[in-house]
């Protein structure tokens, strides 16, 4: 049976009517327009449905959206703008890290939570922070610099 909830996204309260087992993804992109988190595998692998969760890089294919009321979340549409974009945004494009584009809502995402938690990070522990999102494209090495670049430029 539909349930009506209220999510908080982007800053914003979103009033949704969904079926209790929504994933949360569904409701971002179905729902709310919002196409920064992708359908990738549907099972929390691959990342690229990524989202930051009350400051957590969290895997929105498998949150029930029912389960994120009164969470803070915040999609790639919400982290910055054309104009003022992230700092992590702002480097990945300052890097050229994106080839295909799909998994980089979920490098993105990750990064922007990762330095959140450690804003000096080593190489080493970026790789670890990113090495569950899966990219196909090769551009591993770009990614990489592009976390390094936006940690150099936060502080």
């Amino acid at each position: 049976m539909p349930q009506q909830v209220i999510l908080t996204v982007n800053g914003e309260n979103r009033d949704v009517t969904i079926a209790p087992d929504t994933p949360l993804l569904y409701v971002l992109r179905d729902d709310l327009g919002l196409h920064g988190p992708k359908f990738g595998c549907g099972l929390g692998q691959c990342g690229a449905c990524t989202v930051i969760m009350d400051g957590a890089a969290t895997r929105s294919c498998v949150v029930p959206a029912a389960a994120a009321t009164g969470a803070k979340i915040i999609t790639l549409e919400g982290l910055g703008s054309i104009e003022k974009p992230h700092p992590v945004q702002k480097a990945f494009i300052e890097e050229q890290a994106a080839q295909c584009g799909y998994c980089i809502n979920g490098m993105i995402m990750t990064a922007a939570a990762f330095l959140e938690r450690e804003p000096h990070p080593t190489r080493a522990s970026i790789v670890a922070a990113l090495n569950d999102n899966l990219c196909r494209c090769g551009t591993h090495l770009r990614i990489v610099r592009a976390v390094e670049r936006a940690a150099r430029e936060r502080t």
